[in-house]
């Protein structure tokens, strides 16, 4: 008997039944990993140890030593503690934003604008990374886990990105993100950027290149799959929406400030470690809006 059992809902994805079995496992990882302290249990509630599971096929030993580096970095990084005022230099050019809207699934989106890439450091670009990861899912809509990245090429040049940034942004994403990233839709990506992405492949696990689908303005098919994923109406024109393109930052700033207040409000444990509920609703599973099994696969890749 399979672990999870899965439904077609009407829009066409699939929706995860959870089994005696899956349940079984996520016991089982609770228990290899030990004791928690209450951020830490506030962390591993029931969804996010299906996240892992399922990133590791099931396999309870390899899912309980990934969440063990998670918790590690977690707690090294303390992603959840960084602050706008920390990232305010890489943000300032509008280079990778949270828009104030979901797609049509409720996955929050992160727009990047490589072209306005303002900083050689690779540590200040991945702590904005996490910012912004942090951020967006903070802003899940309920009963969603998946964020959607759209990726503006306009202006782009080769200069903009280092193989050593996307590396390392593949490694925190698969590592400590696994599950969160929905699809990846690479907006007019020029020719000249094959050759990186080339280079960039062998970082990327299946799952993950799986989600990364290109796009094209003048292409009908990505037309119509930006119609069905996202409200006309306010997304950005750049990718094909009747929307402002861009971010007043200051506005922004002071969104990014309030989204601190609250990450701040969530993160401090509020109860005892042996009143933190591990039964949390699967508040972020909601795998009938994973792009594996929608038509935005129809999004074409170039050869």
């Amino acid at each position: 008997m399979s672990e999870v059992s899965k439904k077609a809902a009407s829009n066409g994805h699939e929706k995860m039944v959870i089994s005696k079995e899956h349940q079984a496992k996520i016991t089982e990882v609770r228990r290899l990993i030990g004791p928690l302290s209450a951020k830490e249990s506030l962390y591993c509630s029931d969804a996010s140890i299906t996240r892992y599971l399922s990133s590791r096929n099931w396999n309870v030993i390899k899912a309980a030593q990934m969440l063990k580096q998670s918790l590690k970095w977690r707690k090294e990084y303390k992603p959840e503690e960084i602050r706008w005022e920390e990232v305010a230099d890489e943000a300032k050019t509008g280079l990778m934003y949270k828009p104030n809207y979901h797609d049509k699934y409720g996955r929050s989106v992160l727009v990047m604008r490589p072209c306005l890439q303002n900083s050689k450091s690779t540590q200040g670009q991945i702590k904005h990374f996490v910012y912004c990861m942090e951020s967006a899912i903070l802003n899940l809509a309920p009963n969603q886990e998946q964020v959607v990245w759209l990726v503006d090429f306009q202006g782009f040049k080769l200069s903009n990105i280092s193989v050593k940034v996307a590396r390392e942004t593949a490694h925190v994403v698969q590592e400590y993100y696994p599950k969160r990233l929905g699809l990846a839709i690479l907006y007019n990506a020029p020719m000249i950027f094959q050759p990186f992405f080339s280079m960039v492949k062998p970082f990327l696990e299946t799952e993950t290149h799986n989600k990364i689908k290109f796009g094209y303005s003048n292409d009908h098919s990505t037309k119509k799959i930006m119609e069905d994923l996202f409200d006309q109406s306010i997304l950005e024109s750049a990718f094909g929406g009747k929307g402002e393109t861009g971010v007043d930052i200051n506005k922004y700033a002071e969104r990014m400030k309030e989204d601190d207040s609250k990450k701040l409000s969530f993160w401090t444990p509020v109860k005892s470690l042996s009143s933190v509920s591990h039964n949390a609703p699967l508040d972020s599973i909601r795998l009938d809006a994973d792009s594996d099994a929608s038509n935005n696969e129809k999004i074409l890749v170039p050869n």
